[in-house]
C-alpha cells in the first residue's frame, strides 16, 4: 500500500504476518503491539561484539576426537566464536607431567600441541585454564568428574611454578610471543566451591595463583594471566586485594554464573534445578563484577565471565529447549558493556563430565547434541553473528538493530517469557511438549533506508521453528537415534528462512513490517540490498 503527501514522506508499507502458532490463528487483537522504530541514518556505535570472544567445551582430551573437532569448526564458521575455554589440559589423560625415580620433572606437550594445533588452524585462539593437578605433582588423591581431575594443591610450589613455566615457554617456541600475547591464562577452575573443585583454602588458591603467575611473567611480561575463575562472582575483590598488596600481576578478572536459584554443581541434574525469573538474574551478577573491579585498585582489569548459561548442571533440559535462545539474548542484552566477553558454557554435549550421555537430547550444556544436531541457543547465537558491526539507535529493550558497510540491515528481537510453574523444577518441566501463547504482534518501522532493490528475509527459532527437541518429542524421545531420524530432526530444524521476499524501496521511503510474536520466540530480520 501506498500513500502519497505533500507534507510526509513517501511510505512504502508491506505487512506479513506470520501464522506459525498453536492454534494456527492470528494473534489477539487485544494483545499489544510492539513497536520497534529505527532510523538507518541514526547510528548508536560499533557493536559490541562480547558475545563471540569465547565459548566453552568439557575438557581438553575430548579435543583430540574427530567430532569434537568437526563440531568446532561448523560453531566457529556459524556463530564466529574467537576464542575457547576448556578444562583438563593438565590431567593425566593429556599426559603432561610425571617424575623420575629420583623426583625429577618430566614433561610432554605433545598431546597439548595437536589439540591447540587444531585450535589455531581453524582460525580461533585458546583461553587457557590451568588445570587440574597431574597425579605426580598432586599433594592428595581427591578427584572430580568421571575423568578424575585431581583437585588438591602441588605438592611442591616450586614444580608447580616450573611446570607452567616450561608450558609457556614451550607454547612460545611453538606458536611465537606475538601468538601467545594474544591468548588468556587462567589459573584453576572454582576453586571457591571445596572441596569439589579444590581442596584447598583460598590462601593457597592464592599462592597457587602467584606462582603460575610467576611462571607465565617469567617467559614475557605481556602475557596475560587472570583469575580467580570462582564459581558466583565470589573472591574477585579479594584476589585484586592480594595481587596489589603482593606485587603480584593481575590482568583480568574472570568468574562464573547461572541462571538457577540455588546450588552450584550437580553433574546429574538430581538436585532439581529452579530457573530464577528475576528478570535481573545472571545479569545483575555480571554487572556487580564490573562495578567490584572499578571501586577496586585495578579499576580498569578486563572481565570475563568464563562459564555461564541458564543451568549449571548437564542434566537440565532446558538446555535443550527453544526458551534458552530468548533466555541467551536476554541475559547478554541486559549485561550491555560490562564484560569483555562472555562464554557460554559449551558448544557441545560431547561433554563428559557424568561420563558418556546415554541419550541424544538429554540437557546437556551444548548448542549441538551429539549428533551435531543444531539447538535453539545455537541459532541464537548464529543470528547474533549475522548482525553487522554498526549498531542503531533503538529504544527496544529486547532487540538488536544494526547495518552493516554494504548497506544491509539486521534486526534481532526476541521475546523473553518465563513459563516455569511455581510447583516444578526444570527437569520436571522443559522435558515436556510446552506450545507458546501469543504476546501480539511486532510492528517494525525502518526510515531513511537508501532507495534500491532488497531481499528481505526472515529468520526464527521458537516453538516448533527449529525446535529439535520437540521434533524429537514427537518422536517418542527415543534413548537412540537411527540415521534416518538425524536426518529428519536435521531437516526440520536447518534454519531455513521462514519468509523470503523481495521489494524496490524508493528514495525517502519507510519500510513498516509486522510480524506475530509468541512467547519465547526470537527472530532475525534482514535486508539485503541486491
Amino acid at each position: 500500500m501506498i500513500k502519497k503527501s505533500s507534507k510526509t514522506e513517501l511510505i512504502v508499507l508491506f505487512s506479513v504476518f506470520l501464522c506459525i502458532c498453536v492454534s494456527g490463528t492470528f494473534a489477539q487483537t487485544d494483545l499489544p503491539q510492539r513497536v520497534i522504530s529505527l532510523d538507518f541514518n541514526q547510528v548508536q556505535g560499533p557493536l559490541n561484539t562480547m558475545f563471540r570472544e569465547c565459548v566453552g567445551a568439557g575438557r581438553a582430551n575430548e579435543g583430540l576426537r574427530a567430532d569434537w573437532q568437526q563440531q568446532l569448526a561448523y560453531v566457529h564458521q556459524e556463530c564466529g566464536f574467537r576464542y575457547i575455554r576448556m578444562h583438563g589440559l593438565l590431567t593425566d589423560d593429556m599426559g603432561v607431567y610425571r617424575e623420575d625415580r629420583d623426583g625429577n620433572p618430566e614433561y610432554n606437550f605433545q598431546y597439548i600441541d595437536v589439540l591447540t594445533d587444531y585450535i589455531l588452524g581453524i582460525g580461533m585462539k585458546p583461553f587457557v585454564e590451568l588445570g587440574f593437578m597431574p597425579e605426580a605433582l598432586a599433594s592428595g588423591r581427591e578427584t572430580i568428574f568421571w575423568w578424575r581431575g585431581n583437585v588438591t594443591p602441588p605438592k611442591d610450589y616450586d614444580k608447580w611454578e616450573a611446570l607452567i613455566r616450561n608450558l609457556t615457554l614451550h607454547f612460545t617456541e611453538r606458536y611465537g610471543s606475538d601468538e601467545v600475547k594474544t591468548w588468556y591464562f587462567e589459573v584453576w577452575n572454582e576453586p571457591n566451591l571445596t572441596p569439589y573443585f579444590w581442596t584447598g583454602t583460598q590462601e593457597e588458591y592464592f599462592k597457587l595463583y602467584r606462582y603460575a603467575a610467576s611462571g607465565i611473567k617469567s617467559v614475557h611480561k605481556a602475557y596475560r594471566v587472570g583469575g580467580p575463575a570462582t564459581a558466583g562472582a565470589a573472591w574477585e575483590k579479594e584476589l585484586i586485594d592480594f595481587c596489589d598488596q603482593n606485587d603480584v600481576p593481575l590482568d583480568f578478572i574472570s568468574t562464573h554464573a547461572y541462571g538457577v536459584k540455588q546450588g552450584y554443581l550437580d553433574e546429574y541434574g538430581q538436585s532439581g534445578t529452579i530457573l530464577d525469573t528475576d528478570p535481573m538474574s545472571l545479569s545483575r551478577d555480571v554487572l556487580n563484577s564490573r562495578k567490584e573491579i572499578a571501586g577496586s585498585s585495578m579499576p580498569d582489569l578486563e572481565l570475563h565471565y568464563t562459564e555461564w548459561s541458564a543451568s549449571y548442571t548437564p542434566a537440565d533440559p532446558i538446555h535443550d529447549s527453544y526458551h534458552e535462545a530468548a533466555y541467551v539474548l536476554d541475559k547478554m542484552k541486559r549485561t550491555g558493556d560490562a564484560a569483555q566477553s562472555m562464554s557460554y558454557w559449551v558448544f557441545t554435549d560431547i561433554f563428559e563430565e557424568p561420563g558418556p550421555r546415554f541419550t541424544p537430547f538429554h540437557g546437556g550444556f551444548g548448542m549441538l547434541n551429539y549428533q551435531a544436531i543444531n539447538k535453539p541457543v545455537f541459532y541464537a547465537y548464529k543470528f547474533l553473528n549475522q548482525l553487522g558491526n554498526t549498531e542503531l539507535k533503538n529504544d527496544d529493550p529486547a532487540s538488536w538493530a544494526c547495518k552493516d558497510g554494504d548497506g544491509n540491515v539486521q534486526v534481532l528481537f526476541w521475546d523473553f517469557t518465563p513459563t516455569l510453574p511455581d510447583s516444578i523444577n526444570n527437569q520436571d518441566y522443559y522435558i515436556r511438549d510446552l506450545p507458546s501463547r501469543s504476546k501480539g504482534t511486532v510492528k517494525m518501522e525502518i526510515s531513511n533506508i537508501p532507495a534500491g532493490k532488497y531481499a528481505v528475509e526472515i529468520y526464527k527459532t521458537g516453538y516448533r521453528v527449529n525446535d529439535p527437541y520437540t521434533t524429537y518429542f514427537d518422536m517418542g524421545r527415543p534413548a537412540q537415534l537411527t540415521k534416518e531420524q538425524v536426518r529428519k530432526i536435521k531437516a526440520l530444524n536447518d534454519g531455513s528462512a521462514i519468509s523470503c521476499e523481495k521489494t524496490t524501496v524508493k528514495k525517502g521511503a519507510a519500510l513498516i513490517k509486522e510480524l506475530e510474536m509468541r512467547e519465547n520466540d526470537v527472530y532475525l530480520f534482514t535486508l539485503k540490498k541486491q
